[in-house]
């Protein structure tokens, strides 16, 4: 989950796994694979940029993890 904020100043956790894509229009539209769309304040590269961290912290974890099973 990544977290946004909406143009009024709300913040949403998304799944990033569910969006499609994301385009600006000048907004920031985010569109999920059910065809929900939200604008958010972050732009194209943030949002990005949050999706890469995210995965990066799974990954990261799953190797913590597998290395913690291999030393029992």
């Amino acid at each position: 989950m990544i977290e946004v904020t909406r143009l009024n100043d709300t913040k949403l956790l998304i799944n990033s796994d569910q969006i499609e894509f994301v385009e600006e229009t000048p907004d920031t539209v985010i569109s999920f694979l059910s065809g929900k769309k939200i604008i958010v304040k972050e732009s194209r590269q943030e949002i990005q940029n949050l999706v890469i961290l995210y995965r990066r912290k799974i990954l990261n974890d799953c190797l913590i993890f597998r290395k913690q099973a291999e030393e029992v």
